[in-house]
C-alpha cells in the first residue's frame, strides 16, 4: 500500500516556501471551547466542591455525592503497585529510579543550596533557592493512560523538594487506572483526586472546600485543559501549552531503514496532527525508509493516524550534506531530535535547539519517553528556540540575597543617589543619602 510524504530538496528554489509550509501549525484556541473552560472556571471559584463535583458528574459520569469520596487515598495506590506483575512493576520501578537518578543530577547542577559571595566593601551577595509549597499535577485519563507522565511530573518536583504534589486525574465511569496509581507511589504523590478537565484545572488553581489550592500547574491534558490553563496562568505557574507531538531523524545512511520508519511511527501514532521528519543528504537512503514505511504501515495497530499524520505533516528533506541537514534541524527546533548517524557525537555541537537530543542509532526516541530518565515533557512548535525540558528548576524559585556593610552603603550609595536623582524620584535617593552619612 502505497503513501504519499512530501519530499523535499534543498537544491530547489522553492526549499524553503515548502518548508514553512510543511511546518506550519496554528496553534489556535476555539472560541467555544475557550468560552466553556471560562464559564468552568468562574463557576468553580464560585462554587467550589459543588461545581466539582457537578461537571465531574456530567463528563465522567460519577455519582458521588461529595468531592471527599473523589479522593483516591494513598493505600489505595500503593495496593495497585503490590498488585501489578511482576515484570510490569519491575519496569515501572526501573524508569522511576532512572527518572529520579537523572533529576538529582540536575538539582546538583542547579545548585541547589544557593550561593553568596562577599564584595571588597563587606556586601554579601547570593541566591537563596526554595521549592514551591504546593503543585499539582494533571495525568489524563479516559481514553489512554499514562503512567510515564506521572513519573515524568511527579518526580522532578519531589527532587526539587516540593513538600505536598497534588494529583488529578480523570477516571470516566469510574475505572482507574492501577498502572497510572503505581506509578503514583512511586513518584512521591501526596494526594490524588478523580477528577479531570478544565474543572480540575480551576480548583487546583484557586482551591475548594476539599482541594487545596497550589502554586503551579503542569501536565498533558485535552482541548479544554489547555484552554484552562491559559485562562488560570498568572493566578498560578504552568510548564508550558504543548502542541501536537514531533521527531526530526538526521541519518547520513547507516542505520536500518526499518528501524527508520518504526522511530516516524512513533510519533505519528500520538496523534493525526503530529510531526514525522527524516533528514538525509542520500536520496537513495530516503527511498529505502519510504519503502519501509509503506510495507510497516498496514500491520500498525494505529496505521489510520499514523497515515494521516505522515500524509498531513511528515516530510523526507535531502540535504547536500550532514552540516546542511544539521542547519535544517537547528530552523525547525524539534521536540525530538535523533541523530542516527555514525559518530552521532561530532555533530551535536552544530545542533542548537531541540527539547530532547537523541545521539546514535540504538538510541531510540521511545527510550527517552519511557525510561532512560531524562524529562519526556518538552517544547514543541518550534519553542524549544527558546524554552527547555521540565526539569527540577521548574519547581523552585530563586531569592537575591542582599546584606550590604557600613562601607558597603557609602560606597554604593553615592552610585545609587546619582541614579535616582537622575530618575527623578527623590525619595529613593534620600533613602540611600541618609545611610552615606550614617
Amino acid at each position: 500500500m502505497t503513501i504519499r510524504i512530501s519530499r523535499l530538496d534543498t537544491a530547489q528554489p522553492d526549499f524553503d516556501a515548502n518548508l514553512m509550509r510543511v511546518l506550519a501549525f496554528e496553534a489556535q484556541t476555539d472560541e467555544s471551547i475557550d468560552r466553556v473552560a471560562a464559564d468552568i472556571i468562574a463557576d468553580v471559584r464560585k462554587r467550589g466542591d459543588a461545581a466539582v463535583l457537578e461537571y465531574t458528574g456530567r463528563f465522567d459520569r460519577l455519582a458521588e455525592t461529595t468531592l471527599a469520596a473523589l479522593e483516591i487515598p494513598s493505600g489505595e495506590c500503593l495496593a495497585a503497585l503490590d498488585n501489578l506483575p511482576e515484570a510490569r512493576r519491575e519496569a515501572l520501578q526501573t524508569a522511576a529510579d532512572r527518572v529520579r537518578a537523572y533529576h538529582m543530577h540536575q538539582r546538583e547542577a542547579c545548585g541547589g543550596a544557593g550561593y553568596s559571595y562577599t564584595d571588597d566593601y563587606g556586601t554579601l551577595l547570593g541566591q537563596k533557592i526554595t521549592p514551591l509549597d504546593r503543585v499539582g499535577i494533571y495525568v489524563p485519563g479516559g481514553k489512554a493512560a499514562y503512567p510515564s507522565s506521572v513519573l515524568m511530573n511527579a518526580i522532578p518536583a519531589q527532587v526539587a523538594g516540593v513538600p505536598e504534589i497534588i494529583m488529578v486525574v480523570p477516571t470516566p465511569d469510574g475505572v482507574r487506572n492501577e498502572l497510572v496509581l503505581a506509578a503514583a507511589a512511586l513518584a512521591g504523590v501526596n494526594r490524588v483526586f478523580a477528577i479531570g478537565g478544565a474543572q480540575a484545572v480551576a480548583a487546583l488553581a484557586y482551591g475548594t472546600e476539599t482541594i487545596p489550592a497550589v502554586d503551579k500547574i503542569v501536565g498533558p491534558g485535552n482541548a479544554f485543559v489547555a484552554a484552562a490553563k491559559r485562562r488560570v496562568f498568572g493566578q498560578v505557574g504552568i510548564d508550558m501549552i504543548a502542541g501536537p507531538s514531533e521527531i526530526l531523524v538526521l541519518c547520513d545512511g547507516t542505520t536500518d531503514p526499518e528501524w527508520i520508519a518504526l522511530d516516524l511511527f512513533s510519533q505519528a501514532e500520538h496523534d493525526e496532527l503530529a510531526q514525522s521528519i527524516l533528514v538525509c543528504p542520500d536520496a537513495e537512503y530516503l527511498d529505502k525508509v519510504e519503502a519501509a514505511v509503506a510495507r510497516f504501515l498496514p500491520r500498525m495497530q494505529r496505521q489510520e493516524i499514523i497515515r494521516a499524520s505522515l500524509t498531513g505533516r511528515g516530510a523526507f528533506i535531502k540535504t547536500r550534506d550532514m552540516e546542511e541537514a544539521c542547519a535544517i534541524a537547528n530552523r525547525i527546533a524539534p521536540e525530538h531530535l535523533e541523530v542516527s548517524t555514525e559518530n552521532p557525537e561530532r555533530w551535536l555541537e552544530l545542533l542548537r535547539h531541540a527539547g530532547a537530543i537523541f545521539l546514535g542509532r540504538f538510541t531510540s526516541e521511545a527510550l527517552g519517553d519511557y525510561c532512560a530518565g531524562p524529562n519526556h515533557v518538552l517544547p514543541t512548535s518550534r519553542t524549544a528556540r527558546f524554552s527547555s525540558p521540565l526539569g527540577v528548576y521548574d519547581f523552585q524559585k530563586r531569592s537575591s540575597i542582599i546584606r550590604v556593610s557600613e562601607e558597603g552603603a557609602r560606597v554604593l550609595g553615592k552610585t545609587a543617589v546619582e541614579l535616582a536623582e537622575g530618575e527623578g524620584l527623590e525619595a529613593h535617593a534620600k533613602s540611600a543619602a541618609c545611610r552615606i552619612r550614617g
